[in-house]
């Protein structure tokens, strides 16, 4: 608003007329109390109150000063301080204060004088307060016996009018005038014969009165010492004494010298001066030289305080005589006074985006010399993006002359210059600050182009992975920057609702575990936007990479490992070195190293006859088989990936070293294992304890069984199965891995072993007749094959290593 206040007044003192022909005036009486109406200016300017504040109505005057104020309400010119006539306009005859109304929309002012009216607020002084006169005897009736007149700062009527003696006497009367219109004098008239020796001294008071309501006055004390003849007084060889004084003389220079002569002889004839300075004038700087009469100055002058100094020199002689002489010193101006810029208004900050030709300041130049010396010009050192331009009188304009940005240069100072005519020249120097505020011109940029942040699979939820970082040029809320999710990923790529990221730091998170083997790398869009008006974004790819963690241990595929008992190979007692008896297959869900599977022997029945492929998982026979090993081997083979740490499975396996394949029969049903064998233990042994008392009936019952068994089978007649076939199909099922799928296994325990490692296999061919199997006796009982013969290397008890096809037939397959 300052700004465009000065704007309006700069254009109206440039190029408008004045409104009215005739300035605007009116009168106010000095001291008037704040606030004291001095007249209706509005009305007097043909304006209303409503347009003075609608166009930012003020008062502009040429000193600076602002002795009054606008009420834009009311349209009233009142007083803004006490007025002092005196000290305003001095003892001139008009005092009055000129200025101007300066209005807006559209620009115009009205010139306004305001003439201050005296009041009597002075009372007469005299400069001193008491006076002695050395009158002879012998001096004439109508003696004149000058005094200085009382000084009254007030003027016309205010001022002294009169003078008279208190208390009245005889012999002095009191007599006034003005030898010129600016020359007044008063004087004391002998009116009757001194006598000595009647009356050797005398007093009384002259007072001093104006003529203003009421009245006031001053007093001096005059006191009179009758001497004896001395008739003639001092007489100044000049009148009145007129010099000039350069402001910049030394101290105790002599200024001038005043002389008075005197025709006396003797002491009458001796002469001194006194030195006074006019009422109203500051603390003199001047003194005399009571015997010489030379004025000299006491500490320098100032031209711009005082232009003319008043002196009144008297000279006394040795008599009491005396004479009166006026001394003007006039001041003349050097140039001591450095001009001064005084700023009318001032815009700071200014936006970014300020147009070119805007107005930033207004301000006026002054100097207080006169002449060359006062005469200013002004320059500002950096035009760049500002320059000066005249507006009216002295005053310039501050305005801008290129585009400005603020993340260029954030803070521009300016020096203006101002330089009188001088010799030699004054400058002084004014520094303009002009703040750039912020425009929300620039977007957030990322330090990168795009990112990439990783993750392990199962990671715990909200877990820190990364963060993006934008930055903008502007400043305030137009670099607040804030982070999102952009909503819309684009066709081509799914939305992950697995990632967050702080709106304030950036920071990335993942909000829930992820699994490598589901997810292996995603991507979403972060946005960064500021917080301006309208709010500027910037987009940038953030691109999750899913670590694998070793979070699944090897799957057996082959062979399968379920409830039941392991799956048995067969292997011919005959097998060399090298013999392939199974393949372990495996995989793992990992990746990378943590999927890559090795292959170890865990336990077997004896681990010096097999070995395991560490990468193909293959068992073979590491030596030869000998007839110390045992007819059935049991392996456990140990699967382990190379994660860290390693995950492992194992793979339970059985071999069976047979020497004869045939009369080998499968099991038809699955036996129990071993742990529920051993369990199952204590619950046989339990019945047995229960049915001690039984076991005699039970045994008589097996007895007449048996025998009546046997003789079935003697009627029935033998059936024959030839050995070499048998072991024939036996071997080419061990070849192949397997037994052939016509055989199943039946598996039954012979009484009395309920723990018994051994189980009895019955051959049940679909395409040969049924054969009758023996019932298991005891323990100690054999089992008879009729029609069957077996040979003695069959029953041989060294033959450890190899199996009969009868032997095959009571083997335990655990």
């Amino acid at each position: 608003m300052a700004l465009a206040r000065q704007v309006l007044c700069v254009c109206a003192l440039l190029g408008l007329p004045l409104a009215g022909a005739e300035p605007i005036r009116y009168s106010v009486a000095e001291e008037a109390e704040s606030g004291s109406l001095v007249g209706e200016l509005a009305e007097d300017a043909g304006l209303t109150p409503a347009q003075l504040s609608a166009r930012r109505a003020r008062l502009v005057s040429e000193d600076g000063r602002q002795h009054f104020r606008l009420e834009r309400a009311s349209g009233r010119l009142v007083v803004a301080g006490r007025l002092d006539r005196e000290q305003l306009c001095a003892q001139s005859d008009t005092c009055m204060l000129p200025f101007e109304l300066l209005l807006s929309d559209p620009l115009q002012f009205f010139r306004v004088e305001v003439t201050v009216k005296d009041i009597n607020d002075h009372s007469p002084v005299f400069r001193e307060d008491r006076v002695t006169f050395r009158i002879p005897e012998t001096s004439d009736l109508g003696s004149r016996f000058p005094l200085e007149v009382a000084r009254d700062l007030d003027i016309g009527r205010n001022t002294v009018q009169g003078y008279n003696i208190s208390p009245e006497n005889e012999y002095f009367s009191v007599s006034y005038g003005s030898q010129s219109s600016t020359e007044k004098y008063m004087e004391l008239i002998l009116e009757k014969a001194l006598d000595r020796e009647e009356q050797a001294e005398m007093g009384f008071h002259v007072i001093a009165v104006d003529g203003g309501s009421p009245r006031r006055s001053g007093t001096i004390e005059i006191s009179i010492i009758i001497l004896d003849a001395n008739d003639n007084a001092p007489k100044f060889m000049q009148e009145p004494y007129i010099t000039k004084v350069s402001e910049n003389t030394p101290e105790g220079s002599v200024i001038l010298t005043v002389l008075a002569a005197d025709p006396d002889e003797g002491v009458n004839g001796d002469i001194s001066y006194q030195l006074n300075e006019v009422v109203g004038q500051s603390e003199s700087v001047f003194v005399i030289d009571p015997i010489t009469g030379e004025i000299k100055i006491t500490k320098p002058l100032d031209f711009e305080a005082a232009q003319m100094h008043e002196l009144i020199v008297r000279a006394t002689d040795g008599g009491g005589l005396s004479a009166i002489c006026k001394v003007l010193v006039e001041v003349v101006d050097v140039n001591d006074n450095a001009p001064e810029l005084v700023v009318s208004s001032f815009s700071s900050p200014l936006p970014e985006n300020t147009v070119p030709g805007t107005v930033v300041a207004l301000f006026t130049v002054r100097d207080r010399d006169s002449g060359a010396n006062g005469k200013i010009s002004c320059a500002l050192q950096d035009q760049l993006f500002f320059s000066l331009r005249p507006a009216y009188k002295n005053y310039y304009e501050l305005v801008t002359v290129s585009a400005l940005d603020r993340e260029e240069t954030p803070q521009h100072i300016l020096s203006v210059t101002a330089a009188d005519a001088g010799s030699p020249p004054l400058t002084s120097t004014h520094t303009f600050t002009v703040d750039i505020s912020d425009v929300n011109d620039n977007a957030p940029v990322f330090n990168q182009t795009s990112y990439t942040m990783y993750v392990r699979e199962n990671n715990v939820p909200t877990v820190f992975v990364g963060a993006v970082s934008a930055a903008d040029a502007d400043v305030g809320l137009n670099a607040k920057v804030t982070y999102s999710l952009a909503a819309e990923q684009g066709p081509e790529r799914a939305w992950c609702s697995c990632i967050s990221v702080n709106s304030e730091k950036g920071h990335v998170f993942v909000l829930r575990p992820l699994d490598y083997e589901r997810l292996r790398q995603t991507e979403v869009t972060v946005s960064a936007s500021d917080a301006g008006s309208p709010p500027l974004r910037a987009n940038v790819t953030v691109r999750l990479v899913v670590l694998d963690e070793n979070d699944n241990a090897p799957l057996v595929l082959y062979p399968a490992q379920e409830s039941g008992p392991a799956s048995s190979e067969l292997v011919p007692v005959s097998a060399e070195a090298g013999y392939l008896i199974s393949k372990v297959v495996a995989v793992d869900a990992d990746s990378g190293q943590n999927s890559w599977l090795s292959y170890h022997l865990l336990r077997a029945t004896d681990p010096g006859l097999f070995s395991v492929g560490l990468q193909s998982g293959e068992v073979r026979l590491r030596r030869p088989v000998t007839e110390r090993d045992s007819i059935k081997q049991k392996l456990v083979v140990l699967v382990r990936d190379n994660g860290k740490p390693p995950l492992s499975a194992t793979a339970a396996l059985s071999a069976l070293l047979l020497k004869d394949f045939s009369d080998v029969r499968l099991p038809h049903s699955s036996p129990a294992s071993e742990d529920q064998a051993a369990a199952s233990l204590t619950t046989y042994l339990i019945i047995a304890l229960v049915f001690v008392s039984l076991l005699f009936l039970i045994s008589t019952a097996v007895l007449l069984a048996r025998k009546v068994c046997r003789r079935k089978e003697l009627k029935a007649g033998p059936v024959l199965y030839a050995a070499d076939t048998l072991q024939s199909g036996l071997a080419d099922a061990a070849a192949a891995g397997t037994l052939p799928r016509a055989y199943c296994y039946e598996i039954s325990l012979t009484t009395g072993s309920g723990n018994s490692e051994f189980r009895f296999l019955k051959p049940i061919l679909p395409s040969l007749p049924p054969q009758h199997c023996a019932v298991g006796q005891g323990p100690g009982e054999e089992q008879d094959f009729p029609g069957v013969p077996v040979s003695s290397e069959d029953m041989a008890p060294d033959n450890a290593g190899t199996l009969s096809a009868g032997q095959f037939n009571a083997l335990s397959f655990d």
